[in-house]
């Protein structure tokens, strides 16, 4: 991975995925809380020291527009194409550099400036999706999110354990 990286995101092609964004808290009597999806992508997302808003556009263009996405044995499409649902969920450990024998995570965004540009990134992908002919025309696909700065509990079904780092 290069040492000049700015935005992290590994995508992932699903057959249904679940994720948990609400953490339970018996004493406060809450409930946990999760989102599921079907046939589409899940987007893992890290935003290191160096990324700024621009990166944010970038970043959510290119991976909605990647063709990695497939039906049976059919040509590679976009999850937009497909059409398919989205799932994006922060991940801070992509972001990490091994030293010895443990992950250092000094290369991230401050923790407040990596929610911002999280939920701008989120915003822009539904943004995009709803603007797209193919999949917003039709009502049974959605772009869900995780919770920034959680623990999160993650689920998947995949047609192929094949991961995909976006890097730039």
């Amino acid at each position: 991975m290069s040492e000049a990286s700015k935005v992290r995101c590994l995508i992932q092609q699903c057959v249904n995925a679940r994720l948990q964004v609400v953490l339970a808290d018996p004493e406060k009597n809450i409930q946990p809380e999760f989102v599921q999806i079907g046939r589409g992508a899940v987007f893992f997302v890290c935003f290191l020291k160096e990324a700024t808003e621009t990166d944010l556009d970038k970043l959510a263009k290119t991976v909605l527009s990647v063709r990695l996405s497939q039906i049976d044995q059919s040509k590679p499409t976009s999850v937009l194409d497909l059409p398919g649902d989205i799932l994006i969920i922060p991940q801070a450990c992509i972001g990490g550099k091994m030293k010895g024998k443990m992950f250092q995570y000094h290369c991230n965004i401050d923790k407040q400036l990596g929610f911002d540009y999280y939920s701008k990134f989120v915003d822009l992908c539904k943004k995009y999706a709803s603007e797209h002919p193919v999949w917003s025309s039709n009502a049974n696909v959605k772009v869900l999110s995780g919770t920034y700065g959680i623990r999160q509990v993650y689920s998947t079904e995949t047609n192929g354990p094949n991961l995909h780092l976006v890097e730039f």
